[in-house]
């Protein structure tokens, strides 16, 4: 159904929302407008309300019990990481045993090249996408490096259209199958952080096991955000931070996948750390790592506990909620952002250009547009107005309206903000 250009419009598809309660369960942030328009939960989600009782639920149960509080705390810290497998596995498409929330993103990334990349022979060359989020692109050249290989000789980019700035599936098949003697990792962001472009995840990742390449993903802007089946696709690992759409706070605790395949291999090339090591006897120190056969094996430190109450106050809405019916309304959501983005770019006269895919099926709740020449005044004045979004250079502004907490309501305004601040 077509959501009419309207305030009415815009509050009968929100009184239709079967999903429309959940924006009371999240904080938002208030300036000189009555109420923000928060638009950046591709960059920081906003706090459950329900995150202060559990953080303080914690630092209550560390005042009463102390040391004690491992054992003896409502949620036991000693097994705290085990409090998020379940949820974290429906999200990502997991079996509980191949997900596990441990340390921050990039952190992440490297342990799991350490296990997954191995150049050897003419298999030694990375297959990623171009103009990743930085911290990637940082990741692999000092992977590459650490095992002495140069990154502009080893390192494949697919680098974006010049004119659409996506990057088209069959091209990045195509660099794998013309590099399948070479590639021993592909590695590429889910969801393209600055175009909002959800890459077809299962028929690359299939892509890189044809060529013998072992296959692993970034999940910043996808776990949360849109469906996954890491088990089924067959992915050797993947991780993601919980800050963006799992909304777990700023720095929040990230989460691995590995394969399951994968466990229980005590050979494996690992980093390892003391809580990856076996339960059975991890408290009798024994001086030989023996992995627990699961992804826990992969942990290197006991549960940062106040750190990851946030996350857990989040994880409780998305098992009530679950990711089909989230990815229902971010499919709604961006297609009427879409349609008051082209409406706005009509009858203000201005050229807005959406760089982000045009088919709903193949982007994230992210709508990310170019305004030539205008774009830095019209983020100041949209900032003004409240509207809190992100800019990147040279002229791109990222909107994301997140189904757990946005409204059909909050497009139409930020449509309304839009065409009065491209007339001026």
């Amino acid at each position: 159904m077509t959501i009419p250009n309207t305030l009415e419009g815009a509050r009968q598809a929100d009184a239709r929302d079967p999903l429309a309660s959940y924006r009371d369960q999240f904080l938002f942030p208030q300036n000189d407008a009555d109420k923000v328009l928060y638009f950046t939960g591709n960059s920081l989600g906003l706090q459950a309300r329900r995150s202060r009782t559990i953080l303080m639920e914690e630092l209550d149960d560390w005042a009463r019990w102390g040391v004690d509080g491992h054992l003896e705390a409502e949620r036991p810290w000693l097994s705290y990481h085990e409090n998020f497998s379940a949820a974290l596995a429906r999200i990502v498409g997991a079996k509980e045993s191949e997900v596990v929330a441990m340390n921050g993103l990039t952190t992440n990334l490297h342990l799991m090249m350490v296990s997954f990349y191995h150049p050897q022979g003419k298999r030694t060359k990375i297959l990623c996408e171009g103009k990743a989020f930085p911290s990637d692109q940082y990741a692999l050249h000092s992977q590459l490096r650490f095992h002495g290989l140069d990154p502009a000789e080893h390192l494949i980019e697919i680098m974006p259209d010049p004119e659409t700035e996506l990057i088209e599936e069959d091209r990045i098949i195509e660099a794998i199958d013309a590099h399948r003697d070479e590639l021993a990792l592909v590695m590429i962001g889910g969801v393209n952080y600055y175009t909002g472009q959800w890459f077809d995840m299962e028929r690359i990742t299939d892509a890189g096991k044809r060529a013998g390449a072992m296959v692993g993903w970034d999940l910043a802007h996808a776990a949360g955000n849109v469906p996954l089946e890491l088990h089924k696709w067959n992915v050797d690992f993947a991780a993601w931070c919980g800050y963006k759409y799992l909304n777990s706070g700023p720095g929040g605790v990230s989460g691995v996948f590995v394969h399951e395949k994968h466990h229980g291999k005590a050979d494996i090339p690992r980093f390892e750390g003391w809580w990856g090591h076996s339960k059975e006897d991890r408290f009798q120190m024994p001086d030989r790592f023996v992995p627990i056969p699961t992804a826990e094996a992969w942990q290197l430190s006991n549960a940062p506990v106040m750190a990851m109450a946030p996350l857990l106050a989040s994880l409780e809405l998305y098992e009530e909620v679950g990711m089909t019916a989230l990815r229902e309304k971010s499919l709604k959501l961006t297609a009427y952002l879409q349609s008051v983005i082209e409406d706005a770019s009509r009858e203000s006269g201005q050229n807005i250009r959406i760089i982000t895919p045009k088919d709903a099926k193949r982007r994230g709740c992210q709508i990310s547009i170019s305004v030539p020449g205008k774009g830095k005044a019209a983020f100041k004045k949209l900032s003004e107005a409240g509207v809190i979004a992100d800019w990147r250079e040279p002229d791109v502004i990222r909107l994301a309206p997140v189904p757990l907490y946005n409204s059909f309501e909050d497009v139409y305004r930020f449509g309304q903000l839009l065409k009065e601040h491209l007339k001026d």
